[in-house]
């Protein structure tokens, strides 16, 4: 097993606070606004932004606790994309049944509740000072 290393610069402990926040931003866009969770969380401004920001400084954060946060979030944007695709992808044929205009928002609404799942999960264990697995 490899030693975790602790984290040298304490910024990045506050970056990686940034990045959640910003992901939230985009939850609650989706939550309040006229996007889905989902829409908003991968195609909003802040969660793009957050996730240039991981890709940015992931090297700095190699080998600490802090880099299970970063695989964490950018895990997170990567699947919401998959997952959306895919509900959509199946939906689609399935509108000429009809059964496609109720997959299609409910797998939506389903991806959306399990980001919000991810980003509150996560910013919880890096308030707490843990790892994610």
């Amino acid at each position: 097993m490899s030693q975790i290393i602790p984290v040298q610069n304490p910024s990045l402990v506050t970056y990686t606070h940034v990045i959640y926040a910003l992901h939230l931003i985009s939850v609650l866009i989706g939550v309040t606004g006229a996007a889905t969770i989902v829409g908003s969380f991968i195609f909003g401004v802040p969660s793009i932004v957050a996730v240039l920001m991981n890709y940015a400084r992931r090297r700095e954060v190699a080998g600490t606790w802090l880099a299970s946060h970063f695989g964490w979030q950018i895990r997170t944007f990567w699947w919401a994309l998959l997952w959306s695709v895919l509900v959509l992808t199946i939906s689609a044929p399935l509108t000429l049944l009809l059964i496609g205009f109720l997959t299609a928002p409910l797998g939506i609404f389903m991806v959306g509740i399990w980001v919000l799942y991810r980003v509150l999960r996560g910013w919880s264990a890096l308030r707490s000072g843990q790892p994610l697995p």
